[in-house]
């Protein structure tokens, strides 16, 4: 069967508008699983200085794309929680280097480790070729979160 060009760009907003609920949805789900110790945008810090850390808050506020000042008061919270350490930057002794602290990684594995169980939990009475769709679905949106544009 072809397809026009405008029924092309009607089936990608479809999918779109649908993709973009369920992975609303799912988030929301996996947030509620682990448990509200913390709130999304500290828990999103706290992933991104342990994935890509030691991180300078003005990294955190790119990585995070949120506003430098906002970064230093997610840093301070994550700081007083003691999640993170703080640590004068060797090659700008004005900067400081965000990292996890012993707890921010416990935690971290933690809310990990809840929210695999509830995809696990999910994810074990499909079958095969299900399982195999979700692998090939996490591959392709994998790449778009890569894709720069």
């Amino acid at each position: 069967m072809v397809t026009t060009s405008t029924e092309h760009d009607e089936r990608v907003a479809e999918a779109a508008a649908r993709l973009r609920l369920v992975i609303v949805r799912t988030a929301r789900r996996m947030r509620q699983e682990a448990g509200g110790e913390l709130s999304p945008t500290l828990v999103a810090a706290l992933a991104s200085i342990d994935r890509l850390g030691p991180l300078t808050p003005s990294e955190l506020a790119d990585v995070e794309r949120i506003k430098r000042p906002t970064a230093t008061r997610v840093a301070a919270a994550l700081e007083r929680e003691g999640l993170i350490t703080r640590a004068t930057d060797p090659s700008d002794g004005r900067a400081s280097l965000l990292s996890l602290s012993p707890e921010g990684r416990a935690l971290m594995k933690r809310l990990r480790k809840r929210k695999n169980a509830y995809l696990q939990k999910r994810i074990r009475p499909m079958e095969e070729e299900e399982i195999e769709a979700l692998e090939r679905t996490a591959e392709i949106l994998e790449r778009m979160l890569e894709d720069p544009s």
